[in-house]
């Protein structure tokens, strides 16, 4: 296998942990005014992310470091097509995290909740939106400059991609808060993961069925018919989660939950192959794993020495955040 291809993978690898990990607890944000009726319930669901969602954010890090080693070209271009809407996800990251910390060191917590809301909220719209503009096609030139402006990006298959995030991402917070917590709050978790079951369901078949018409993500399945596994197991672990969340096994369900995200992702990463960055003015101007990639050198060095600078191994430690959480789940009371 070439160093591109594995490269490309592992790119594709590195933004579906991101989602899996980050995402449980951007759900938890959004659904804090929701679910959070009284002060102790609010703070029991900021604890119940409190030891992962730093460390979780550390993925982003890599998965962008990863496109600026690995694929230069395609750094630069997708920086600078996604300006606004990228800027308004690292303000709303940072904002995110300033409240959870400041939250509890003042004496405006409602105020501290509005910023964790929004800067929760805003994520996964924003990278749902870019990814299904990158399934798409984005209108760049083949100097990498981009033909149009933001509100090109908020084409309808663009809002639904995401509409489907931000769902995806509700439900897994709703998820994790089920198993983590108990009483009213955990009572109320469950109802709202039961909930907003439906509406993913539905935005994620209007979503496969938009992405035949809106894009040519199914021609790489077409032409090898075993590659429909990925968009299968979606399938397959997005009923799972209804099944597991109705037979009361609230962590399972939470791991179906984190299946689906990441069989998603890959469905959407399986079909751009080898495109990283398509254009939608000409298929001449497609950045891909082959002409955006660095050189063969860089590509070596970087698959030698990237096991031993993982973030699982950094001081943070995600990995073994996630590892932890699975050998131990334990509730907050």
């Amino acid at each position: 296998m070439e160093l591109q291809t594995i490269w490309f993978f592992l790119w594709g690898l590195l933004w579906a942990i991101y989602f899996m990990t980050d995402g449980f607890d951007l759900g938890v944000g959004i659904l804090l005014p929701v679910l959070g009726k009284t002060e102790t319930d609010r703070r029991k669901m900021l604890h119940s992310i409190g030891p992962f969602w730093d460390g979780n954010e550390v993925w982003l890090i890599t998965a962008g470091g990863v496109t600026f080693a690995a694929f230069p070209a395609v750094y630069a271009v997708m920086f600078t097509a996604f300006y606004t809407p990228l800027l308004l996800v690292l303000f709303a990251l940072i904002f995110r995290g300033v409240a959870i910390e400041f939250r509890s060191a003042t004496n405006w917590p409602r105020f501290w909740d509005a910023f964790i809301f929004f800067g929760s909220a805003a994520p996964p719209v924003l990278f749902g939106v870019a990814f299904a503009n990158i399934f798409s096609g984005v209108p760049v030139d083949q100097n990498g400059i981009m033909r149009g402006n933001l509100l090109h990006l908020l084409n309808p298959y663009a809002l639904l991609g995401g509409l489907l995030f931000l769902l995806l991402f509700l439900e897994h917070g709703a998820l994790w808060l089920s198993f983590k917590t108990t009483g009213d709050l955990h009572r109320r978790s469950v109802i709202a993961a039961l909930g907003i079951w439906p509406f993913l369901a539905v935005s994620a078949v209007i979503f496969l069925t938009a992405s035949w018409f809106s894009t040519d993500l199914y021609a790489n399945y077409l032409a090898r018919p075993l590659l429909f596994a990925a968009p299968l197991i979606a399938v397959l672990s997005l009923f799972a989660i209804r099944f597991l969340l109705t037979g009361g096994n609230y962590f399972r369900a939470w791991i179906a939950s984190a299946a689906t995200i990441v069989s998603a992702v890959f469905f959407g990463i399986i079909g751009l192959f080898p495109r990283l960055f398509p254009s939608s003015l000409n298929p001449e101007y497609h950045l891909t794993a082959y002409n955006a990639s660095a050189s063969q050198l860089s590509l070596t060095i970087m698959l030698t020495v990237g096991p031993f600078s993982s973030p699982s191994l950094s001081h943070t430690r995600p990995g073994h955040i996630i590892l932890s959480r699975i050998r131990l789940p334990k509730r907050i009371y």
